[in-house]
């Protein structure tokens, strides 16, 4: 088990959960809302509890330990109770949502678009709870106590396509995703139109793990793109990813761009950049705003413009990399930062397409 897994403020919740078992792990029996003001940070630091509903495991090197370590900065920064909770099944994301609501819980963050409809349905019923969901699609209508985050990644995934076709040596790319998903489609396409626009010599080959928690599956995926020639694969997977750098690492001409700064380490010399999703300062932000009672409901998309998206290399690799795809990654950036500048200043289009 992970050090994340074992951490006290990250609980597995499981059907058999009773109501008051949530409550206790959560520190909440007892607790009362009552004579609280619902919003402003001396409502926090008078107990008011910050709770993270996260659908896929820690220890990922991605994601969800991104959000657990900033809820936790942010909570002992503002002196705020926090909690961080596995809600490892679907059956019990209603409960769990309702629980720490009913329970007097200020603001409830959930990961991932599964999450939508036990949102839809627990919060119009708790109205002093602000629920954010990070990684969503817009709600129609709006509830007033919702609100829901995108991630525009595909705009860092064109910018892997330009660096993935400028270093390649064999022009054959690789992609592997946690499943196929609309978000994921369209990462796939937009690499594709980023290493199109380089040369139209440069094929990418796309697959999906079928899960986010999979990396024996990444590496096998990865395994065989990488024995048909492809020495470049962008992952999107989360913990699948580790399988894919794995896999580099077996093999000579095998490069990976990640999804996580924190996964350079895992591959020093085969990790050369990522395509980063903020997740962690993007809880940050959003919590904050709650917090602060700058809270408004309704959907905020991110981009590159708000540094949440981002493409960005590994100093690692360009110390310990094979040094022809260092030299490589090195002419790289200055048309990947061009390409950059230009999508945030809105003369680059990059389609979100989610057709495969």
């Amino acid at each position: 088990m992970s050090a994340h897994a074992k951490d006290q403020h990250t609980l597995s919740v499981t059907e058999q959960t009773s109501r008051r078992r949530i409550l206790a792990a959560a520190g909440l029996i007892g607790a009362s809302a009552a004579g609280l003001p619902l919003f402003g940070r001396g409502a926090f630091a008078a107990g008011k509890l910050v709770a993270l509903v996260h659908t896929q495991a820690a220890g990922d090197n991605g994601p969800i330990d991104d959000m657990i370590a900033h809820l936790k900065a942010l909570g002992k920064q503002d002196h705020f109770p926090i909690r961080a909770i596995y809600a490892a099944d679907p059956s019990t994301y209603q409960s769990i949502l309702s629980t720490l609501a009913g329970a007097g819980a200020a603001v409830i963050v959930t990961t991932f678009n599964e999450m939508a409809d036990p949102i839809k349905a627990v919060a119009p019923g708790y109205p002093g709870t602000t629920f954010i969901q990070l990684y969503a699609d817009p709600f129609k209508p709006v509830i007033p106590n919702v609100r829901t985050v995108e991630y525009q990644a595909h705009y860092g995934m064109f910018l892997a396509g330009i660096f993935g076709a400028s270093i390649s040596q064999s022009h054959k790319l690789g992609y592997i995703g946690g499943m196929s998903l609309p978000g994921l489609n369209a990462d796939l396409n937009a690499m594709k139109a980023g290493a199109d626009s380089v040369s139209h010599t440069v094929t990418v080959k796309g697959a999906f793990a079928g899960s986010f928690q999979d990396p024996t599956k990444g590496r096998e995926i990865a395994g065989q793109l990488f024995s048909s020639g492809v020495d470049f694969i962008q992952t999107d997977g989360a913990a699948t990813d580790a399988g894919v750098i794995r896999a580099a690492g077996e093999g000579g001409n095998r490069i990976v761009s990640a999804v996580f700064r924190t996964q350079f380490k895992l591959g020093p010399k085969t990790v050369a950049s990522s395509v980063l999703v903020n997740f962690g300062q993007s809880l940050t932000d959003q919590v904050s705003a709650a917090v602060s009672g700058k809270f408004t409901p309704g959907h905020y998309v991110s981009t590159l413009a708000d540094g949440i998206i981002d493409f960005v290399p590994s100093d690692l690799f360009m110390q310990n990399g094979p040094p022809a795809y260092v030299h490589a990654a090195q002419a790289a950036w200055p048309s990947v930062n061009a390409a950059k500048a230009a999508i945030i200043a809105g003369t680059l289009k990059v389609p979100f397409n989610t057709q495969l």
